[in-house]
């Protein structure tokens, strides 16, 4: 059962190389990161508490587990970053906010 704030293939084609190896010693992930993903996002699109994922997903200590490293290595500010620029791309904007026409 997918849930809308599922990652497509091409979507997770795009982010994928984005994201930072783990640096920290830690035993193998069970789930994938792209799974993990697909709890932070189901979390942040529908705003319930951690500890209210759907069990489908991986446990909520692990999704925010990964949440929070995500946050301090910079790896969803590069996802967003590079998903706004290919947004601002396909309705013709440049990425600094002006026209193509205007440059």
């Amino acid at each position: 059962m997918g849930y809308s704030s599922d990652l497509t293939d091409k979507e997770w084609e795009l982010i994928e190389p984005l994201l930072l190896s783990e640096k920290k010693k830690t035993r193998p992930l069970a789930w994938t990161k792209r799974e993990l993903l697909n709890g932070i996002f189901y979390q942040l699109k529908n705003g319930c508490n951690w500890g209210d994922l759907p069990r489908d997903l991986p446990p909520y200590s692990t999704v925010f587990w990964h949440y929070q490293n995500w946050c301090e290595d910079g790896s969803l500010e590069r996802i967003q970053t590079q998903l706004h620029g290919k947004v601002r791309e396909q309705v013709k904007k440049n990425r600094n906010g002006l026209p193509y026409l205007m440059l």
